[in-house]
């Protein structure tokens, strides 16, 4: 196989990344005018000692603002209320301060604000369908967690929960951020539970998409040294009083932002896919959905590929990534495979990732999982997962 066949790279926010950029947050914002809106959590930015810095600095800098927030993973109904309240003010930049939630409902208000229109009118597969022409008012995006990469993203991800929700996306490249702001030293206030639950979704991401169908070298050189900055950051970031945490959460948010541009290039694969029906049918956070499949999805995805394609180039990277993730060599291509599965076997042991029961789901819900599953990254994982062989999955994590 030619590794130069051609691809194709969508279009990418400025990036600034490094510990300390978040102070250069109102010199960014002062570029687009005067009225700021801000998009923040709920509590935990508000209660930190950033938060009263960063008034004083807005004030400083004589920007006014105004301020949504969003607790939980993003609705339609919370995007549509807040471009009705704030379509009038001629907001100049929306800012996205917080996790991956934060950043797609910023990311879709800034998208509604100048045509004042409902994200149903473009959420797929479940809105109208109406084509989304913009204009946009600029976003900037600064993640204070290290796990979804929706800074680098053209996806707002949102959210209906329930027997009939859906988790599903509005997705333009005008909906790409003028600027990533990365701050690695904004980790340091994740509690140990999220740093697990949000790292396994950019580890995730990687190796989905370093096996992706759409996979190019540009997307599998990202994603290479992410896992690897992964590899050696993650644990001491997870573990906090580590002496290495800083220099973790350095190497996790460097993981993170490169796995949101690989998944932005060449897609992702079975667990996302799974990921979307069960995070819209029972209340299972993103980035736990990630780490109690991943494994599992891996040993499926290998085992099928040994089976009908024995000479798809994704079993050769698989073998790579178990390479490269454990530190070991190995007598064969197979072998690495099973080490690779037996790594991540390890880690979901070690985090204590919970079951999928544990959230409500039972033998009788897989078959509507599955039905539901097949949307846009089950469409690059690397072959086509039969339905028994997707719902052997989703049993062994019940």
């Amino acid at each position: 196989m030619n590794p130069f066949k051609s691809f194709q790279i969508a279009r990418l926010p400025e990036i600034r990344f490094g510990s300390g950029v978040f102070d250069e947050l109102p010199e960014v914002l002062a570029r687009y005018g005067r009225q700021v809106l801000l998009v923040t959590g709920s509590r935990s930015l508000q209660q930190s000692p950033r938060w009263q810095r960063l008034i004083d600095a807005l004030a400083k800098a004589d920007l006014t603002w105004q301020q949504v927030r969003v607790d939980g993973e993003p609705s339609p109904e919370l995007v549509d209320q807040a471009v009705r309240l704030h379509t009038e003010t001629a907001i100049d930049v929306v800012v996205g301060i917080g996790g991956g939630s934060v950043l797609d409902a910023a990311k879709a208000i800034a998208g509604l604000l100048r045509t004042g229109g409902s994200v149903l009118d473009h959420l797929e597969g479940v809105g109208r369908g109406l084509p989304y022409t913009g204009p946009t008012v600029p976003f900037v995006a600064v993640p204070t967690t290290a796990g979804t990469g929706s800074e680098a993203t053209k996806n707002a991800v949102l959210s209906r929960p329930g027997p009939d929700g859906f988790k599903k996306s509005f997705r333009d490249d005008k909906l790409i951020a003028q600027l990533a702001l990365v701050d690695p030293s904004l980790l340091g206030s994740c509690p140990k539970d999220l740093i697990a639950a949000n790292g396994m979704d950019a580890f995730t991401q990687l190796l989905e998409s370093y096996v992706s169908l759409r996979a190019s070298p540009f997307t599998d050189a990202l994603a290479s040294s992410a896992m690897q900055a992964f590899r050696d950051g993650f644990w001491p970031a997870w573990e906090a009083d580590d002496p290495l945490a800083q220099k973790g959460y350095q190497k996790l948010a460097y993981a993170s932002l490169c796995s949101g541009i690989t998944l932005a290039q060449c897609g992702l694969g079975s667990v996302h896919g799974l990921a979307s029906p069960l995070g819209a049918f029972f209340p299972i956070p993103h980035g736990v959905v990630c780490g109690t499949l991943v494994a599992t999805a891996t040993r499926c995805n290998i085992n099928a590929l040994r089976q009908r394609e024995p000479d798809s180039p994704a079993l050769r990277k698989y073998a790579e990534a178990g390479i490269l993730l454990s530190g070991r060599m190995y007598a064969s291509e197979s072998a690495a495979q099973d080490g690779l599965v037996d790594l991540l076997d390890e880690w979901t042991r070690r985090l204590s990732l919970p079951r999928l029961g544990e959230f409500g789901m039972n033998q009788d819900d897989i078959g509507r999982v599955v039905a539901n599953c097949r949307g846009g990254s089950m469409q690059t994982n690397p072959l086509v997962l039969t339905d028994d062989e997707l719902a052997a999955l989703l049993r062994e994590r019940l």
